[in-house]
């Protein structure tokens, strides 16, 4: 009897499905609009080629040719040096800016998180930067890296950071890791005003120092904001575009990320290369995105997997 009252009635399944869809509805149809139909286009616009000279009446052609999948078999000789040398800044600039900001993200959170006095001018003055524009940001870090701005003024040595090198990619990693550390910070720090303060308490009873509670509570129960923080800012690094763009300028072989080689292929009229370009972009963050929850979220769904079934062997052995 008891079996038999525990099961939903399908009619009261089938309503709840219909309630999700209708809910779900407009999300789906916006997500089409500004997300399916985009793709489906550079898609399509990809596998056409620059107007050119026709070859057989010599006047320029004012239709583009269609050619296929030619613009991305380009990638793989050696006329798409530049696009492996964008591949290459994008994956280092992603890497390096992320990183750095995931330290200084959980340092801010845990500042914010203490019970100082004037707690609120203190994340308010934290959380500042993020909420400046990125192309405002770097106007204000390219007067800082000029010639006579203020890097030069306090460095030794006189150096070029807005032209070609290195030191180009660590104007542009020192100006996002500026900017978006204190979102990464924000994420943390909801993270940790969930956790319980028995359990730090209970922890500095058993004579547990600070570096140990760091380690061994704090960040494993803020590893779910954590992930999440590292998965938006992987994903918004990979299309950065901005940051380098105004801040060392268009065209900059130490800088050149892919979203700007697509601009770059559009601005000169070539859309079908620069659709390929953006086509390439899009597959490598949906994979980048993909393996990401798979990888480091593969224990957080087992878990719950796991608690699901335990649940239901207990339940239908009270059954039973």
């Amino acid at each position: 009897m008891t079996a038999v009252l525990s099961r939903p009635p399908s009619d009261r399944r089938a309503g709840s499905a219909r309630l999700g869809a209708l809910l779900v509805a407009p999300t789906v149809l916006v997500l089409a609009v500004v997300v399916a139909y985009p793709t489906v286009q550079a898609v399509w616009q990809s596998l056409y080629g620059a107007r050119g000279i026709d070859p057989e009446s010599g006047f320029v052609d004012d239709t583009e040719p269609f050619v296929g999948l030619d613009n991305y078999a380009v990638l793989f000789t050696s006329a798409g040096d530049r696009f492996w040398n964008a591949l290459a800044n994008t994956v280092f600039l992603t890497g390096t800016s992320v990183a750095l900001e995931i330290v200084l993200g959980v340092g801010m959170a845990l500042i914010m998180h203490q019970a100082l006095r004037g707690r609120g001018l203190v994340r308010a003055g934290i959380l500042i930067p993020w909420a400046i524009p990125t192309a405002i940001v770097a106007l204000l870090w390219r007067w800082i890296f000029n010639a006579d701005g203020l890097a030069n003024a306090i460095l030794p040595g006189q150096v070029l950071w807005t032209s070609e090198g290195l030191h180009a990619k660590l104007a542009v990693v020192f100006a996002d890791v500026w900017k978006t550390a204190p979102f990464v910070g924000l994420l943390v720090l909801a993270g940790l005003q969930v956790i319980p303060k028995e359990v730090d308490e209970a922890a500095r009873v058993d004579g547990a120092g600070s570096w140990r509670r760091l380690r061994s509570i704090t960040l494993p129960l803020v590893k779910p904001a954590l992930l999440v923080a590292v998965l938006f800012r992987v994903l918004d690094a990979l299309r950065m575009f901005d940051m380098p763009y105004v801040l060392i300028g268009a065209r900059k072989e130490s800088v050149e990320t892919l979203s700007m080689l697509a601009h770059d292929e559009a601005s000169n009229v070539r859309f079908g290369p620069g659709a390929a370009y953006a086509v390439i972009l899009f597959v490598f963050v949906f994979l980048v995105a993909f393996a990401f929850v798979k990888l480091l979220g593969a224990d957080v769904v087992g878990d719950a997997g796991k608690g699901v079934r335990s649940r239901k062997t207990r339940r239908a052995k009270v059954i039973a």
